[in-house]
């Protein structure tokens, strides 16, 4: 019978209407089915010439598990699970033979890009009991998986995280370089000042990784004492050969009472931002291209002489500037003693700075909304999953030369200057 309605149906809250992205999810699906038979395929023939006594395979393919839905940034996505069979009879159950895939773990619900998203929104201000509402438009209204109670059973797989984190062992680990920082969150936190004392270190392959973190009180030299002292107790013997930071003393203190052997350099950012707070406005430009040209110098011996051209530029009218910048001349020109392809990463420490800039912006425009606790586990969970993408340092292979201890003036190793003058 023909439908002759003129009633047109309203478009219902919490409903999605996007046949491109139906699309994108129906071909995602179809992709994913073929990867999974062809992973289970490849795996069955690397046992073909494995028969049993009657000549028959051995492994063979057995078919596929109940489907089942996985969490992804498209949204939901039906798979089935692909099966293999062990068909010897004649030997003990530990030894047969299982496949696992690695596209699909055996209990995952939800893609691993998905759980890295979490901490993520809840950082840009977005609470647990909203995340099944704010997600709703990518993933559809009935995605499952994103409720308050599994937000909040996630929350308790960081902490187990942090916590084995915070134990591993570092007998075997090594730095070449480390990067400090003190990250304030206003978070809800009590009278005094917290912060978050992050350590990133770079390792004789030239990849940064995360060495530290914990909750600190200001940065005080106890603080940063208490984190350096568990990293040594876990078995971080060798002191880095350089630490970047910025002029906070505690931690400049702690350093040297704990890896006494460690060199200071001082982040050019930081102290650029120092200089300028004495100065007016309408120059700071002017003086920022000044202090870059010390920064920026190809030599020691030039850095040094563009400081006392800015000396006797703005000496008689701004003497705190100038005090500002001077009084730690040697630390801020420490780098210029390590090769000078590692020389962007350890005038600054950016490496820091770039993954909390998002944290930062999360706090001012949300605060008051985070406990302590969780703060401290969202931004850990963030920052390791802001890891995956950092890049290796420049130079890797000057690492071994510096690990050796081969001395480097204005960037180049001194057995390197030896054999261009002998060549």
């Amino acid at each position: 019978m023909k439908d002759n309605t003129t009633i047109t149906p309203l478009h219902q809250p919490g409903t999605i209407l996007d046949p491109l992205t139906e699309i994108a999810r129906e071909g995602a699906r179809q992709m994913l089915a073929a990867a999974l038979r062809a992973e289970a395929a490849s795996f069955v023939a690397s046992f073909t010439d494995e028969r049993l006594a009657d000549g028959r395979q051995r492994v063979v393919h057995h078919g596929t598990g109940p489907t089942r839905m996985i969490q992804t940034g498209i949204g939901p996505i039906q798979v089935e699970r692909q099966k293999v069979r062990d068909r010897a009879t004649d030997v003990p159950a530990e030894k047969k033979v299982r496949f696992t895939s690695t596209i699909l773990p055996r209990w995952a619900r939800r893609s691993r890009s998905l759980d890295a998203l979490l901490p993520v929104l809840y950082l840009r201000g977005v609470s647990t009991g909203d995340f099944q509402e704010a997600l709703a438009s990518l993933l559809g209204a009935d995605a499952p998986n994103l409720s308050p109670s599994v937000i909040a059973r996630l929350t308790a797989g960081w902490q187990e995280d942090y916590d084995r984190w915070q134990r591993r062992d570092l007998s075997a680990r090594s730095y070449v370089y480390i990067w400090a920082d003190g990250v304030y969150l206003q978070a809800r936190m009590e009278p005094t000042a917290e912060c978050m004392l992050v350590i990133i270190g770079a390792t004789p392959e030239g990849r940064k990784e995360l060495l530290g973190f914990q909750v600190g009180v200001r940065e005080s030299a106890q603080s940063w004492r208490e984190l350096l002292v568990d990293l040594k107790a876990r078995g971080l013997r060798a002191p880095p050969k350089l630490a970047v930071g910025d002029g906070a003393l505690g931690f400049w203190k702690a350093l040297e009472e704990v890896f006494s052997g460690t060199r200071h350099q001082r982040c050019w950012f930081h102290k650029m931002s120092n200089v300028l707070n004495h100065f007016p406005k309408s120059m700071q430009p002017a003086v920022t291209a000044d202090l870059r040209e010390i920064s920026h110098a190809a030599t020691r011996a030039a850095a040094l002489a563009a400081i006392e051209t800015f000396k006797e530029k703005y000496g008689a009218k701004y003497a705190r500037g100038v005090a500002c910048l001077t009084k730690d001349t040697e630390a801020l020109l420490a780098f210029y003693e390590f090769p000078a392809e590692h020389w962007d990463h350890l005038r600054t420490s950016n490496p820091i700075e770039s993954v909390f800039a998002t944290v930062r912006h999360r706090t001012v425009r949300t605060k008051g909304s985070l406990s302590q606790k969780t703060a401290k586990l969202m931004v850990f969970t963030l920052v390791r999953a802001a890891s995956k993408t950092w890049r290796k340092l420049n130079g890797t292979n000057r690492l071994p030369s510096v690990i050796e201890g081969v001395k480097f003036t204005d960037g180049v190793a001194h057995r390197d200057a030896t054999e261009s003058r002998a060549a």
